[in-house]
């Protein structure tokens, strides 16, 4: 929901750092690999429960990954980079909630139901991504990957694992609250497939 805004506004700046670390020679796969790397800290970090770690090594991965985009498109983007990019946002974006779960047990259940609404929200996301390349139908942004707008996107779990750290007693609470955000942005994909893909009469 933030995130056309969020891009609009952190654009101009990452194309700037963008532009100077391709000038050092820096690959985006080399951020990609960074990001990952940094980002499986805070999962171990959350883990452990040291949530200010967390936090601090989340908000890291966040700015890595928000970079390898602008400097692939500076060297020449490749599918297999979005892909890269793509399976290690999820690595990141799962093993966090899991790291939650480790640290505060009553989340667990929470957690789980969590994991599954991503699960869910993913396999509408990317079969409707998909069928629209196969139909060569003008929905998706300029990504490798055609995704959809919806309420929950990339701000708004940057925001609720911030919550997470900062909150740490009410993880259980944040995590049932995003689990729904998320299923509902599911029921918004299902319904636009509905409306692109069914068969006019």
């Amino acid at each position: 929901m933030l995130d056309t805004a969020v891009r609009a506004r952190l654009g101009p700046p990452m194309d700037r750092v963008a532009a100077r670390l391709g000038a050092f020679g820096v690959r985006p796969g080399q951020v990609t690999a960074a990001a990952l790397v940094v980002g499986v800290g805070a999962c171990v970090a959350a883990g452990l429960g040291a949530w200010w770690v967390a936090l601090g090594l989340w908000l890291a991965n966040r700015m890595l990954d928000g970079l390898d985009g602008p400097l692939a498109r500076r060297r020449g983007a490749t599918d297999f980079g979005g892909f890269v990019d793509f399976t290690a946002d999820f690595v990141v974006y799962g093993g966090f909630v899991v790291g939650v779960a480790v640290a505060v047990p009553d989340a667990r259940i929470a957690c789980s139901a969590l994991l599954a609404a991503y699960l869910l929200n993913n396999v509408a996301q990317l079969s409707f991504a998909s069928l629209v390349e196969k139909r060569r139908l003008p929905y998706g942004d300029e990504r490798s990957i055609r995704l959809t707008p919806g309420l929950t996107e990339g701000t708004e779990t940057v925001l609720a694992y911030a919550a997470f750290c900062l909150l740490p007693r009410h993880a259980e609470v944040v995590a049932w609250v995003f689990a729904a955000m998320v299923l509902f942005t599911t029921g918004q994909r299902v319904a636009l497939a509905r409306r692109v893909l069914s068969p006019r009469s």
